[in-house]
């Protein structure tokens, strides 16, 4: 096992510094704005939207990589960033990275648009069944088909009123309130952050240096293999029980993880025995 040792380290390479500044100053502009009598501006117009939405643009692609949420997200995603980032720009050089980088972000967002859309166009069909016929039985079908009480848990009461009282005009209407609500809210739901790209750095990382030990927060060692294994496994379970409420696009994780672990095992592809 060899130790890994670039020629030239940086603590700080050119590329994540770069990419640390924009994303600050970005998450900087969305918290003044948001605070606005437009607080939704920069995130309809910038943020990755359903291909179904009104709001989708095709710039959005590459902006959605330098949005976050939160502090928290952002922090989790710029540390992560320059933790494993660091290491691959060092060991890459800035343009082979930066080219890296903006592919896993774009794999990682085909991939969740691509769920996406058969997600959404499943809501929308059942939606056109409902409203052309919107009485009690296709909405609870709808309802349930479309797991809405898990998004919604305070919901189930629109449900039980129109159940009780089925001649009810006050409760049809909340019902096809609630029904146009759901299909609203998943055609203008943004995504944002650089979790796709970072996820591919991860990979990438785990796949050069599977011996190198990360430290779990700070304490736990673990071979970067292993934590890279788990980690997908864990993204993987996630995504495919669609973790009601969680706000995490766990396949596009997997898709930049995905892309990332391919671009490198191709570029890898001379140098087969130089494992870290």
């Amino acid at each position: 096992m060899r130790e890994f040792r670039p020629g030239r380290f940086q603590i700080l390479p050119t590329i994540i510094k770069n990419l640390l500044i924009i994303n600050v100053l970005v998450f900087i502009a969305q918290q003044t704005v948001e605070k606005g009598s437009h607080p939704d501006l920069l995130n309809d117009l910038f943020a990755l939207h359903t291909w179904q939405s009104p709001l989708f643009k095709p710039w959005q692609f590459i902006t959605h990589l330098f949005m976050h949420g939160s502090i928290g997200h952002i922090f989790s995603n710029m540390f992560a960033l320059w933790m494993f980032g660091s290491v691959l720009e060092n060991l890459w050089g800035p343009k082979r990275f930066l080219t890296f980088y903006l592919i896993c972000g774009l794999g990682a967002a085909l991939m969740h648009m691509t769920v996406l859309y058969f997600e959404t166009n499943s809501l929308l069909e059942s939606y056109n069944v409902l409203t052309q016929h919107f009485n009690f039985g296709n909405f609870e079908n709808f309802y349930a088909s479309q797991h809405i009480g898990d998004y919604y848990p305070n919901t189930l009461d629109i449900v039980n009123q129109w159940r009780n009282n089925p001649d009810s005009s006050v409760a049809a209407q909340q019902a096809y309130e609630l029904s146009r609500q759901v299909v609203n809210t998943q055609l203008n739901e943004p995504t944002l952050g650089a979790s796709g790209a970072i996820f591919g750095c991860l990979a990438a990382f785990g796949y050069l240096f599977p011996n190198t030990y990360i430290y779990i927060y700070f304490f736990l060692p673990l071979k970067a293999k292993w934590f890279v294994l788990i980690y997908a496994g864990f993204e993987l379970v996630m995504a495919l029980e669609n973790s009601a409420g969680d706000n995490v696009a766990h396949f596009a994780h997997l898709g930049g993880a995905i892309f990332g672990l391919a671009m490198v095992y191709f570029w890898n592809k001379t140098n087969r025995r130089t494992f870290y």
